[in-house]
């Protein structure tokens, strides 16, 4: 049965306008044309927000810089020069001080160039209070092993292995952001360069996290 479509026209004699069904047929197809544009440009524009928030070096921090601890200790170059070859064990046995001053500079251990030439990475994510990509490490695969936390500071020296860091975890199915995060499925082997530095306990990490020294700043390559 065929369909019949109107609209109010006041000078015809009934008062409607009879609207051929092609007229209705265009109509519908120009709604569903703009609604089509529509979408298009909403997910366009949700696609550009979404890689300007995941941009791992254009991470802006949640906090000030004054809230965090030896801020100014952490987000230092790493220097050049020969490092001191060490191990996970020896960095889980180094003696803990008492909680230093939150504007102590650094020294002793502090100062060397190290360098753990085989660990495995266990747990990854970005700190959104700092933007620092926060690495957690053990000698073993064992994700019950203890652990080491290391970090790559948001400064943009730090860019190029930040971003390596997040597109090699990407391609082992891992997604790392300051939204996204946790342990790895499988543990990967890496190697760590940096400069040894002591926090204070505040439940920084994982449970198997079993030391306040950490290797920060520090940078990561992938074996």
């Amino acid at each position: 049965m065929a369909r019949h479509f109107y609209r109010k026209d006041p000078s015809s004699r009934h008062g409607l306008e009879f609207l051929h069904p092609k007229a209705v047929r265009l109509s519908r197809k120009t709604v569903i044309r703009v609604q089509a544009m529509l979408l298009a440009v909403f997910v366009s524009l949700s696609c550009n927000t979404l890689n300007h928030v995941e941009n791992i070096c254009s991470c802006l921090p949640l906090l000030p810089d004054i809230s965090d601890y030896r801020h100014n200790q952490k987000h230092v170059p790493i220097p050049s020069g020969t490092p001191m070859q060490i191990t996970v064990q020896d960095i889980l046995a180094w003696p803990e001080t008492a909680v230093l001053p939150p504007d102590a500079p650094r020294s002793g251990r502090e100062l060397q160039l190290v360098q753990v030439a085989q660990a495995f990475l266990i747990n990854a994510s970005e700190n959104p209070g700092d933007c620092d990509v926060h690495l957690e490490i053990a000698a073993t695969a064992d994700k019950n092993a203890p652990r080491v936390i290391i970090e790559t500071p948001v400064d943009s020296e730090y860019c190029s292995n930040r971003q390596l860091i997040q597109s090699t975890l990407a391609q082992h199915g891992f997604k790392m952001d300051t939204t996204h995060g946790g342990d790895l499925i499988t543990p990967l082997p890496i190697s760590v360069l940096g400069l040894p530095f002591e926090d204070f306990e505040h439940g920084r990490g994982s449970p198997q996290v079993a030391t306040v020294w950490e290797i920060h700043p520090a940078v990561v390559t992938f074996q």
